[in-house]
């Protein structure tokens, strides 16, 4: 990576860490459709149990990914300051900490799961393939975190493309894993949806193993004998990095724990057809955002990296490439939606009552979508500022004060009826996009004035 100086070079440079980061993202949540779609296709309560599943997985787990993803920050800052000596110790600490943190989901999900979706009151039928989908899930949930320690390691340098290869060479494993474990193939039993917990669990061992063959392989990686000079936990360390991360991934949880919510109420107050429809289009939507979201991780390293050379004016500029970006893409996202909702939800039943109403929910995501695409590529630009104290709190208030509850009177005394969540959700992402926008322009005036006084 390098400091550009003309507008031309930023984009280039922008688009070169963008674009391996996106076709990682979406082959990461391509597994995800993966088991929603085969899923669908065993039965309705199959891909329902696997959506309340991934819909109490999902937030845990991108809260858990936000906290480690202050190794992106750290390691950018100490690249663009040519501080490169510093950065393994980082990397180690980060990984002690994941593991450390997985032990704690682990540990959660062993005590409360089966109470949760006992207080569901779901169908007996969705209550056990909910639970043992997450069962199989969690023996990849190790690997997972010190995974994305790697992948950050990797990022935070702009070496986004080793990112991109490893999880492209995963993704037919975890196609192979899936068509053999729900559907009982290749000497496999079927398992329905469970069946995609463990496929996934599986898969994310084998990203760790391609991410340690590269980190002792590749000269550029391995100079930094990540595993040869051992260091013992350490409690600054771990606080140093909590005290980015943890701001990170609770906003991380605060955004995507609503959509889980809205699962869980419709789950509650809805029939599983109903469900079913809502996961088609979350489960769509949340891979068309994968889009907005890596121009949201590139922000952060390219911004992270001009502050810690101190090129504030590249900072700036970058924010606003990357923020134009993921609207203008949003907006084409938006109307393809509206031509192909009824076409994209027939890819994942057969039933046509779900498909009609699919239909419905993706009229209310062509909306919102604009509105995420803001505020995502915003708060990727203040996490390259280290700003995420203030951050975290904007989005408790727009998603938890404003969305959830405007949502849920909606649903309950108007007509839109599940429809109404999905406009609360609307409504919270807006607030959260003005109140970042601000948030980032009083974060670049104090930058500045440090740097003229």
């Amino acid at each position: 990576m390098y400091h550009a100086e003309t507008l031309r070079d930023k984009i280039v440079l922008y688009l070169s860490i963008l674009w391996p980061i996106m076709v990682t993202q979406l082959s990461l949540i391509a597994m995800n459709l993966v088991d929603t779609m085969m899923s669908g296709r065993v039965g309705t309560d199959d891909l329902a149990g696997v959506a309340i599943g991934s819909s109490l997985w999902m937030p845990v787990f991108t809260a858990i990914i936000g906290i480690l993803l202050a190794v992106t920050p750290i390691v950018a800052q100490l690249a663009g300051s040519m501080q490169h000596n510093k950065i393994a110790a980082a990397v180690m600490q980060s990984m002690y900490l994941s593991v450390f943190l997985a032990f704690l989901v682990i540990l959660g999900g062993a005590v409360f799961l089966d109470s949760i979706l006992t207080y569901m009151d779901l169908e007996p039928a969705v209550h056990h393939i909910a639970f043992h989908y997450l069962v199989g899930l969690s023996i990849g949930i190790v690997p997972l975190f010190l995974s994305n320690v790697l992948r950050n390691f990797f990022d935070g340098q702009g070496f986004t493309r080793i990112t991109m290869m490893i999880t492209v060479m995963a993704v037919p494993f975890n196609v192979l894993l899936n068509y053999g474990l729900i559907f009982g193939n290749f000497g496999l039993p079927r398992l329905g949806g469970i069946g995609a917990g463990y496929a996934t669990g599986l898969t994310y061992w084998i990203i760790l193993i391609f991410s340690l063959i590269i980190v002792f392989v590749l000269p550029k990686i391995k100079r930094y004998q990540l595993f040869s000079n051992w260091t013992k936990p350490c409690w600054r360390a771990w606080k140093e990095q909590l005290a980015i991360g943890l701001p990170i991934g609770l906003t991380i949880f605060f955004e995507t724990s609503i959509f889980s919510v809205v699962t869980l109420i419709i789950g509650i107050m809805y029939t599983s057809v109903v469900v079913a429809a809502n996961q088609v289009a979350l489960s769509f939507t949340s891979f068309i955002f994968m889009i907005p979201l890596s121009i949201s991780m590139a922000l952060t390293i390219v911004v992270g990296y001009s502050i810690g050379g101190n090129k504030l004016d590249n900072a700036k500029e970058f924010s606003i490439i990357g923020v134009l970006g993921g609207l203008a893409f949003s907006t084409l996202s938006a109307a393809f939606l509206f031509f192909f909702r009824e076409s994209i939800a027939a890819f994942y039943t057969e039933d046509p009552e779900v498909i009609a109403l699919a239909g419905k929910f993706f009229i209310v995501a062509m909306i919102f979508q604009l509105s995420d695409a803001a505020q995502a590529g915003l708060q990727g630009a203040l996490r390259g500022y280290k700003d995420v104290r203030i951050p975290f709190m904007i989005a408790f208030v727009s998603y938890w004060i404003i969305g959830i509850p405007v949502g849920y009177l909606l649903s309950v005394y108007t007509a839109l009826g599940p429809y109404g969540l999905w406009v609360g959700i609307t409504m919270g992402l807006t607030c959260a996009a003005i109140g970042f926008l601000y948030r980032l322009r009083m974060v670049q005036r104090k930058y500045t004035n440090m740097l003229n006084s």
